[in-house]
C-alpha cells in the first residue's frame, strides 16, 4: 500500500498533469509539506524576498509561457503581503495560478497563529477562488483552479490548502490524477455580426487596427498576420499584444509612439479594437463619432463599454479573426500607412531628435536609444515607473510580449518591473533582458536582487533617475506649484552599490558617452547588475499630463 501525503499530491499534479517546472513564493510552516512535494517532484522554487514579486513573477510567466503562472504563499502575512500582485494581476486578465496555505481547520476561532478570513480579503480580487477539505479532492480542485485561470476571460485563480489536508497521508490509488493539462475552449461570434464587421472593414478608406493584451493571451500570430496582410491595415499592439507580429512589420505603426497615435487617429474612418479595453488609458485617445468602430472581445460586456460599437465580435480573438478574413476583401493601404506615419511624426519630431541628440543631463529618451542601439530587437524589455513607462514604452523589438509596461496598466502598478524581469529570464534565457526602473518604482522590489544573485538570473535593470517620484513631482507643479511639493523628492542614491553589496554587478552613470560602455560591461559580467544613469529631473513625458487632468475634479 503506497501513501502519499497532501503537498505531494500538489507537486505530483503541478508536473505530471499541468507539467509545471516553476513556481515562486516563499517558505512557511503551514505549507511546509507542498514544499516537499516540489522536492520530490523536482520543480524548480524561486524563493523570493517578498510574497507580492513572486505574484507577480506569476502573472509575468503567463505572459511569457502562454500557461498559466504559479505562486505559493504561507498563511497570513505571506497571503497579504501578495495582494497587490494578485490585484494586478486581475485587473490585467493575467492566467495565473496561487496556492496559499491557512491556518489548520481544527483551531478556527480558537486564535490560532495566523489566523485570518483570506477568502473573504482576496474573493474581490480573484477570477476565482476555493478552500479544498478533503485531501482525496486535491487534484480534482486543482484541475478547477487552472481551468477557471485560463477559460473565458482569463484571471488569477486562488485555492486555499489547510495544512489538515496538506500534512495528512492517504492511499495513492484512492486519488487518481486528471487524464489530460487544462484545455482552453473558444468561443465564435454570429455569422451576422461577423458580415457586418467585414462590411465595414471593406468600405474603409483609412482603418487602424488597435490590438491588446487579448491578441497576445489568444496566442493568434499566424490568424493575426493573415488579417492584417490580407486587408493591409496598419496597426499598434500594445499592452500583451505587443511583439504578436514584430514591431518592424511593414504594416506597424508603433514607431509614432502613442502620443503620434492621439494625433493620427483623428484621421481614421474606421477602428478594429481587439482585445483591448476602451479604459481611461484609451479615453486620452479621442476618437470622432464619425468613426465607425468594430470590436472584438472575449467579454461580451466590453464590446460597447466607453463608446458604442458599430459592429461587435464576441470571441477569442484568434477564432475571430480566423473566421472574419474570409469575409474582409484584399486592399492596399499603403499610401493610407505613410499618411498615418506622417501625421505621427509631425508632432515627434523633439522626441527624434531627442533620440539623435547627446544631451547633458542625459534626456531619457536619449538613454532609451542608447540602450536600444546597444541591446536591439532581439531581446526582451520590461518597463517600469509613472514617466518612464511612457519613454520605454519607445523600446522596438521583435519577441512577444518583448516590450511590457505592467505600471502602466489599469492597477497602474509601480514594481512590477524586477519581478517581471525574472520572469522574461526565467522563460526566455538565450534572450537578454532589460528592465528599464523609475527611481521610485525600484525601491518597491529591489531586494528581489538577492533573488537574483542566488538563483544566477542575470538581468540588467538600469534605473532611469530623476531623483524624484517623477510624475508626481510634475503633476504637483502644474497643480499646487513648485514651492509646494510634498512626498516625490527622493534625492541622489547610489542603488548600484546595494546591488554590489547583494553580490552583482554595478555602474553609476552621469555622461551620455558612460552609457553603452556601461551596458557592455553589465552584460559581459554575467551577474544580474544595476545601471544608475542620471537624468534630466526636469524632463517630463506627455503622459503626465494626462495624468494630472484625469484627477482634476474643477
Amino acid at each position: 500500500m503506497a501513501l502519499i501525503n497532501g503537498g505531494h499530491l500538489v507537486g505530483k499534479y503541478l508536473k505530471e498533469v499541468e507539467k509545471i517546472d516553476t513556481v515562486f513564493g516563499i517558505s512557511g510552516g503551514h505549507i511546509e509539506a507542498m514544499l516537499d512535494g516540489f522536492t520530490e517532484y523536482k520543480i524548480r522554487t524561486i524563493d523570493v524576498r517578498h510574497e507580492q514579486a513572486a505574484a507577480m513573477m506569476a502573472h509575468a510567466t503567463s505572459i511569457y509561457t502562454g500557461k498559466p503562472g504559479v505562486c505559493f504563499l504561507t498563511a497570513g502575512p505571506g497571503f497579504a503581503n501578495a495582494l497587490t500582485g494578485i490585484a494586478n494581476a486581475y485587473l490585467d486578465n493575467a492566467p495565473m495560478v496561487i496556492l496559499c496555505g491557512r491556518h489548520p481547520l481544527r483551531d478556527d476561532l480558537k486564535g490560532a497563529l495566523q489566523e485570518i478570513k483570506q477568502m473573504d480579503i482576496v474573493k474581490p480580487i480573484t477570477k476565482w477562488s476555493a478552500t479544498c477539505f478533503d485531501i482525496k479532492r486535491i487534484p480534482e480542485y486543482l484541475s478547477i483552479t487552472f481551468r477557471q485561470a485560463v477559460e473565458g476571460r482569463p484571471g488569477p485563480a486562488f485555492l486555499e490548502l489547510p495544512p489538515d489536508i496538506l500534512s495528512i497521508k492517504v492511499e495513492e490509488s484512492l486519488v487518481p490524477m486528471p487524464i489530460r493539462t487544462t484545455r482552453k475552449y473558444t468561443m465564435h461570434p454570429d455569422d451576422d455580426d461577423l458580415k457586418s464587421a467585414a462590411e465595414i472593414i471593406n468600405n474603409a478608406k483609412k482603418p487602424l487596427f488597435l490590438g491588446g493584451s487579448g491578441v497576445g493571451l489568444s496566442a493568434c500570430s499566424d490568424s493575426f498576420r493573415q488579417f492584417i496582410e490580407k486587408t493591409g491595415i496598419p496597426f499598434v499592439l500594445m499592452n500583451y499584444g505587443r511583439g504578436e507580429l514584430p514591431d518592424d512589420h511593414p504594416n506597424s505603426v508603433m514607431d509614432i509612439g502613442s502620443i503620434g497615435l492621439m494625433f493620427g487617429i483623428g484621421q481614421t474612418d474606421v477602428i478594429i479594437a481587439a482585445g483591448i479595453r476602451f479604459n481611461w488609458i484609451l479615453q486620452a485617445i479621442v476618437i470622432p463619432p464619425t468613426v465607425k468602430v468594430v470590436r472584438m472581445d472575449i467579454d461580451p460586456h466590453e464590446i460597447d463599454r466607453n463608446r458604442m460599437a458599430d459592429a461587435g465580435l464576441v470571441g477569442d480573438i484568434g477564432s475571430v479573426l480566423e473566421q472574419l478574413t474570409p469575409l474582409v476583401q484584399k486592399k492596399d493601404h499603403s499610401e493610407w500607412i505613410k499618411t498615418l506615419k506622417a501625421a505621427g511624426y509631425s508632432v515627434m519630431d523633439y522626441e527624434i531628435r531627442m533620440r539623435e541628440t547627446p544631451s547633458d543631463p542625459i534626456h531619457p529618451i536619449r538613454l532609451v536609444s542608447q540602450i536600444q542601439k546597444f541591446v536591439g530587437e532581439d531581446a526582451m524589455y520590461v518597463v517600469d515607473g509613472g514617466d518612464t513607462s511612457y519613454f520605454g514604452l519607445g523600446f522596438s523589438t521583435n519577441q512577444k510580449a518583448g516590450v511590457m509596461a505592467a505600471s502602466s496598466g489599469l492597477f497602474g502598478c509601480l514594481g512590477t518591473g524586477i519581478p517581471f524581469g525574472i520572469a522574461a529570464k526565467l522563460a526566455r534565457p538565450d534572450k537578454k533582458v532589460v528592465v528599464l526602473n523609475g527611481d521610485g518604482s525600484f525601491g518597491f522590489n529591489a531586494m528581489e536582487f538577492d533573488t537574483m544573485v542566488r538563483h544566477n538570473i542575470p538581468v540588467v535593470c538600469v534605473i532611469n533617475n530623476d531623483c524624484a517620484w517623477g510624475m508626481i513631482k510634475h503633476s504637483q507643479e502644474l497643480s499646487i506649484g513648485k514651492d509646494r511639493l510634498q512626498c516625490s523628492e527622493l534625492g541622489t542614491r547610489h542603488y548600484e552599490k546595494m546591488v554590489e553589496g547583494l553580490g552583482g554587478h554595478g555602474e553609476f552613470v552621469t555622461e551620455d558617452e558612460e552609457i553603452i560602455p556601461a551596458l557592455k560591461r553589465a552584460f559581459d559580467s554575467g551577474k544580474p547588475a544595476c545601471i544608475n544613469v542620471m537624468t534630466d529631473p526636469s524632463v517630463t513625458s506627455p503622459a503626465t499630463p494626462l495624468f494630472y487632468q484625469s484627477l482634476k475634479m474643477e
